[in-house]
């Protein structure tokens, strides 16, 4: 398919979605937001292992396209940030794991869609932000996906004071995996993704969907769901075919897909 703000590549079991308009410094309007979820569950139907989400241009993202909310209603605003949750949703619900690329600045929805993602890694010289503390319209929703990644205090501390944090800090709080020079970036990021997408794909992607639904449960509630959930996996004919394979000593051969 051919996207208006996108680009969407594969190598191999690997498919990049690319944020392709610097001249907007990739913002979330409400136009990009749909054809990126659409292309999410496009990729979600195809045989790739794994996708790498990635932006072109001087910012990975700032965030939401402000001329959007410019005399918005309030239904309209509703539907803006509706679109974008739906958005950051899909991104989790693949069945693949999905890493961010950062190369610049992700501020905003743009520091949101990089803690949607599953994994990422960034150049040292990207930043992040949830910039709405330093003006009028505080960074509800970005704050939903960092707090999750980040903690309650370095959390509010992006949003209450709208700093940027750099990419070592933001990979010591875990909103990213690693930091790493920006000539190594992008094979940092294909070896994350490579070793992300071994294994079962069915095994990898129930385990990427049962991680969402288990981590905000109380722990008795999330062993209840991790032992049937695991239990489950147990008699599936790829999780039999890897403890035969250790047994016998001999390289697994898993299915493909679901």
């Amino acid at each position: 398919m051919k996207y208006e703000h996108l680009l969407v590549t594969s190598d191999g079991p690997i498919t990049t979605v690319t944020l392709n308009r610097p001249d907007k410094r990739n913002a979330l309007a409400l136009d990009v937001m749909r054809e990126l979820t659409q292309a999410l569950r496009a990729i979600s139907r195809t045989e790739a292992l794994g996708v790498i989400l990635a932006a072109n241009g001087p910012v990975f993202s700032a965030g939401h396209n402000f001329a959007d909310m410019a005399g918005a209603t309030l239904e309209q605003a509703r539907e803006l940030f509706a679109v974008c949750t739906e958005m950051m949703n899909t991104l989790q619900a693949l069945p693949q794991p999905v890493v961010a690329r950062v190369h610049a600045l992700a501020t905003a929805g743009g520091c949101q869609l990089v803690a949607s993602c599953d994994l990422a890694v960034a150049a040292d010289n990207a930043s992040f932000a949830i910039p709405g503390g330093k003006a009028g319209l505080f960074c509800h929703t970005p704050l939903v996906a960092v707090a999750r990644n980040v903690g309650r205090k370095r959390a509010l501390e992006m949003a209450l004071t709208g700093d940027a944090i750099d990419a070592a800090t933001a990979a010591d709080w875990g909103l990213i995996n690693k930091a790493v020079a920006p000539d190594q970036l992008e094979a940092a990021t294909l070896d994350l993704i490579r070793r992300a997408t071994r294994g079962s794909a069915l095994s990898k992607a129930s385990g990427k969907q049962g991680f969402y639904r288990q981590i905000d449960l109380p722990q008795d509630q999330a062993y209840a769901f991790a032992v049937e959930r695991m239990a489950a996996g147990t008699v599936t004919p790829d999780g039999q075919e890897g403890i035969r394979a250790f047994l016998e000593k001999r390289p697994a051969k898993y299915m493909q897909r679901p």
